[in-house]
């Protein structure tokens, strides 16, 4: 229920800026404005203002499918117009005014985002602090010399000034652009890391750009910020279980090799399984100040195609040490700019590359993963969701200012040409590109529908 509530709000308040985006500005510009509807299909309700603006006499509408929304505004093209409106109608008016309006909804999206990435940054979030968690056997972190447990104090691109770091996800976010951009990242770790204060690169130019998917960060080696290689909660007839582990208990050492944190005794326990068989070893655990030795032999674990891996049927790893980020209010707005600036641009390039086949079409994602995801942020918290919503926002308003004929970007081309030739898209071809882009459309859907499939029931 969490879920689907989640996501009717996310939509139907995207969807609300966006379409008010393109009111707004028609409004400005003089253009009578018939409808402004969210949603398609039947109208469930229905009303008009009792002061309407001067010249106005828009009737607002909720829609039965809330999957999209429109503004009507009088235009000749679509039917008769009394002549003392035709000064109104959008068809008249200037070229700037036309544009304006049609860019008004995207860049209203891109303004939501910049809100509601402020609006985070002054409530403050709490995330984990920039303490690195053991990296990945043999990926771009661990043959940069990462072990686990150092603290990033500054970090920036290879090349370019380091800044300041506040919390790890700062750090994965930096790590995340490296990757996908192919550039290096420089990390300064301070002097209370294992090894004392000093400088590591790491390589991330080598990633091919076909590399970015979802195991992404599993090939650069960071997952997770550092944790103890503490057990929570013990499943009943679980491996640990059977073994005798405790809720408490810290891993020493497994397989006679000591356990630096939770990450690495996470990927141990999946890699104890040969020929799809587990495979038994002996523990060192620290319980209430003593020592204890445990024979434990992990259940094997195969599904959805995965090779087979090693799971004990207990959480792993206790929580990691946390810090407040909170900016004031002129830092917390400009770092809601930049942050919806890195995303529109990262989101540009993903497109670009998918295109030219840099990148895998199973990047896309449609409805049903941004259900899903909708419903945990929810669960998490108020900021979650915040974050959530402007990722989607800048998504929205990146998609639509694409060059394709039935987005806003599509509309947008066509004044272009009119710009440069001082004509309008001849009637006939218009027909023509709409039909293209819609099938290009349908593709993307199409694709996106599967993948939200595979992810969730493959």
């Amino acid at each position: 229920m969490l879920t689907v509530l989640a996501f009717l709000v996310a939509l139907g308040l995207l969807i609300a800026v966006h379409e008010y985006g393109h009111y707004r500005v028609a409004v400005a510009c003089g253009v009578k404005v018939l409808r402004f509807s969210i949603g398609f299909g039947k109208t469930l309700y229905s009303w008009k203002p009792k002061r309407p603006r001067p010249g106005q006499d828009t009737e607002f509408v909720i829609g039965a499918f809330p999957i999209g929304g429109y503004v009507k505004m009088l235009d000749e093209r679509e039917g008769p117009v009394d002549p003392a409106d035709r000064a109104r109608a959008f068809n008249n008016q200037p070229l700037k005014a036309r544009a304006a309006i049609v860019a008004a909804g995207p860049l209203a999206n891109l303004l939501l985002a910049i809100l509601l990435y402020a609006t985070v940054n002054w409530l403050g979030v709490q995330e984990p602090q920039p303490i690195m968690g053991s990296p990945v056997a043999n990926s771009i972190a661990a043959d940069a010399g990462l072990r686990g447990g150092e603290r990033v104090a500054r970090a920036g691109f290879d090349g370019a000034a380091v800044e300041p770091v506040r919390s790890f996800e700062e750090v994965r976010w930096l790590l995340t652009r490296g990757a996908l951009d192919g550039r290096d990242v420089r990390l300064v770790l301070d002097r209370q890391s294992p090894g004392g204060e000093r400088e590591l690169v790491l390589r991330l130019s080598r990633l091919d750009a076909r590399d970015a998917d979802a195991q992404l960060m599993r090939k650069v080696g960071v997952l997770s910020p550092w944790t103890p290689a503490q057990l929570g909660e013990v499943m009943a007839g679980g491996a640990a279980a059977r073994a005798g582990l405790q809720k408490g208990d810290v891993v020493r050492q497994a397989g006679g090799e000591a356990v630096g944190d939770g990450q690495q005794l996470r990927d141990w326990i999946r890699a104890q399984v040969q020929g799809g068989k587990a495979v038994p070893s002996s523990w060192q655990v620290e319980r209430q100040g003593r020592s204890l030795a445990l024979q434990v032999t992990p259940d094997v674990v195969s599904e959805g195609g995965v090779p087979a891996y090693g799971r004990i049927g207990a959480y792993v790893g206790a929580p990691p040490a946390m810090v407040t980020v909170r900016y004031g209010p002129l830092d917390g707005l400009w770092k809601g700019t930049v942050r919806t600036w890195e995303v529109s641009e990262l989101t540009l390039r993903m497109m670009g590359r998918m295109v030219v086949g840099q990148a895998s079409l199973k990047n896309l994602s449609g409805p049903l993963t941004i259900a899903d995801y909708a419903g945990k942020s929810a669960s998490l918290g108020l900021t979650q969701y915040l974050l959530f919503l402007a990722l989607i926002s800048v998504s929205l308003g990146v998609l639509n200012l694409l060059p394709l004929p039935v987005l806003d970007g599509g509309h947008l081309m066509y004044y272009l040409w009119e710009a440069i030739t001082g004509r309008s898209i001849s009637d006939t071809w218009m027909e023509r590109l709409q039909r293209g882009g819609v099938a290009v459309l349908l593709v993307m859907m199409t694709i996106a529908l599967f993948n939200d499939v595979t992810r969730l029931f493959g």
